[in-house]
């Protein structure tokens, strides 16, 4: 088996288990994390992909946002480096009205797909950034091989250290008897790499604890329909997330990213 067919057979281990029946969706977009986490970084930039990114902009240059969110891997970058125009890909367009609010001042370009299908569209540009997007890429060798094409300077993908629904692998346990898988990890992620041709240099760090939501309250909601459980159940989420050590002055969000991160780059081609 090859790391680029694991890598796609990991992420298949997380289709919802047959003897689970979701009364909701359980594939949540919880915006609100990433309106204010767009919202803290672009008041305060931390982390390495910040860091990367913005060396690679010490002359005037543009910007591709790959999976953009609201901005929070991009729009940092404008005021703070010499950036002359961002363009944003996301497939949520609630999001990228948000992006463009934030974005007043910079021009910027919206992009409403998926990538590589809008590759052609989104052109080249001198930094493209990818900020937790891979965990949701199957097919992680087209994917790259875009974004290498479309970066004059330097590629850079942050992702979690591993995927970030294990966060609530003990609450599965707990409320179903169900094993949920551990991986992918960001080393399964850099081997489906190096066999697709690309050798990044890697950066792990550590974001600090920061409340993700406003409310404790719609973060178990997000848990409990997460973990495919009724309305009724929202007492006993809460219980078990305070069992867990959650505190609900500082609410996470278990299963976007996770605090412990990796940042990956890599000369673009374009």
């Amino acid at each position: 088996m090859t790391a680029l067919s694991t890598w796609r057979d990991l992420l298949a281990a997380w289709a919802i288990p047959e003897t689970v029946h979701p009364p909701e969706s359980p594939w949540v977009l919880p915006r609100e994390v990433f309106l204010r986490r767009a919202d803290r970084q672009i008041a305060a930039p931390i982390g390495a992909t910040h860091q990367l990114a913005a060396e690679a902009l010490q002359e005037p240059g543009t910007v591709l946002d790959i999976g953009a969110a609201a901005g929070a891997a991009s729009l940092p970058l404008v005021g703070r480096s010499n950036v002359t125009a961002v363009t944003a890909v996301d497939t949520d367009d609630e999001l990228l009205a948000a992006f463009a609010e934030r974005a007043a001042g910079v021009e910027h370009r919206l992009l409403s797909g998926r990538w590589p299908d809008l590759a052609d569209e989104a052109g080249a540009a001198d930094v493209v950034v990818c900020g937790n997007v891979v965990y949701n890429v199957p097919d992680l060798a087209p994917f790259a091989a875009a974004l290498t094409a479309a970066a004059r300077r330097r590629v850079v993908v942050e992702t979690a250290a591993r995927h970030p629904l294990t966060e609530l692998n003990p609450l599965w346990q707990r409320f179903h008897g169900i094993e949920r898988p551990e991986g992918p990890t960001a080393a399964d992620c850099l081997a489906a790499l190096a066999e697709a041709g690309i050798e990044p240099e890697v950066v792990e760090w550590r974001r600090p604890p920061e409340p993700e939501y406003a409310e404790f309250a719609t973060m178990a909601d997000v848990v409990r329909r997460r973990l495919c459980l009724p309305a009724d159940a929202a007492a006993d989420v809460e219980r078990a997330l305070a069992d867990l050590g959650v505190d609900p002055e500082m609410p996470p969000d278990l299963g976007s990213s996770g605090r412990d991160l990796v940042t990956l780059t890599w000369p673009g081609s374009a």
